[in-house]
């Protein structure tokens, strides 16, 4: 098991598809994680406590994925000094854009690191990589996964060539 755990907090279940991707590769790692629904505006008394148990409770990274008006990592991250990943959901009139700007906008002091729209799989390698700060086993399984999108872009303009090269003119 890799150093530290993560704590996922989602705005709703409905968020689980866009952080399936997040479970995944915290689980390709052996990361333990922990997710958890709380919403910052119907229950956030639970994302407070969340929010300032997690270091107490051995967490070292929070996740927090919303969408719509997405206050959920700005409230997580007002609540613990632990660094808070924000993935903002797709959703409502504005696909996301919203929750984008509501991630990414905090105020000086409460900083949320923010990765693209639905980008959950991206908040756990981030995760992966601030705990691998830590742990050189976890920092060498990242090295050779990062090796493994090299060489699938490598086979990928090895195919184009391939099919280039095969075309009749």
């Amino acid at each position: 098991m890799a150093t530290g755990k993560v704590l996922v907090v989602m705005g709703s279940d409905s968020d689980f598809p866009v952080m399936e991707g997040c479970f995944k590769i915290l689980k390709r790692f052996n990361v333990e994680f922990e997710a958890h629904v709380a919403s910052a505006h119907r229950t956030p008394d639970r994302a407070v406590k969340l929010s300032r148990e997690a270091k107490d409770n051995g967490f070292k990274v929070v996740i927090a994925a919303a969408g719509l008006a997405a206050h959920l990592g700005g409230v997580l991250a007002a609540n613990t000094t632990l660094p808070v990943i924000g993935v903002p959901c797709k959703g409502g009139a504005l696909n996301g854009v919203d929750a984008l700007y509501a991630t990414v906008q905090m105020p000086s002091g409460i900083p949320v690191a923010t990765v693209a729209i639905d980008g959950g799989t991206n908040a756990g390698i981030l995760a992966c990589q601030i705990l691998a700060t830590a742990d050189e086993e976890l920092a060498d399984k990242i090295a050779s996964y990062k090796q493994e999108l090299a060489d699938s872009v490598d086979a990928r303009d090895q195919r184009l060539q391939d099919k280039i090269n095969n075309m009749e003119g």
